[in-house]
Formats: C-alpha cells, sequence, structure tokens
C-alpha cells in the first residue's frame, strides 16, 4: 500500500482517470485532477458536464484491491 501512496504522492496536480467499480455492473468513470494524498485516502477534482466542480476521495485500499482503476496521465 505505500507503494500506491508514493505514487499518488508524485503524481499530485496531474490528469488522472478514475474508474470505480460500485458493484451490480455498475462502473463510474470521472476524469480530473489529482488533488491530494493524505494518510488513508487522495482526493480527485472532478469537473462534470456543465462545468461544476467537485471532489471525490478514494482509499488507498480501494486501489489495492481494484475496486478502483487510475490512470495517471
Amino acid at each position: 500500500m505505500n507503494s500506491i501512496k508514493k505514487e499518488v504522492e508524485e503524481a499530485l496536480g496531474r490528469n488522472v482517470v478514475v474508474k470505480a467499480d460500485k458493484g451490480r455492473k455498475r462502473i463510474v468513470t470521472k476524469e480530473g485532477v489529482l488533488e491530494g494524498a493524505f494518510e488513508d485516502v487522495f482526493t480527485v477534482r472532478v469537473t462534470n458536464n456543465f462545468d461544476v466542480e467537485s471532489t471525490v476521495s478514494y482509499t488507498y485500499t480501494d486501489v489495492l484491491t481494484g475496486t478502483v482503476k487510475m490512470t495517471i496521465y
């Protein structure tokens, strides 16, 4: 898990695509900027189709278990 956290910390400020498996074959894809890396979570600032910004947080455990897949650009 430390390697995931280190990779996220090195990518702060870069564009990312996050795919989150919400269960029952529902996958939510969000594009945004990696905004913060904290002890247990990281945050992504996303903009929707209506130019409304929001911040979404994910845990490093979600990435480790494959519930969340993240691509850094």
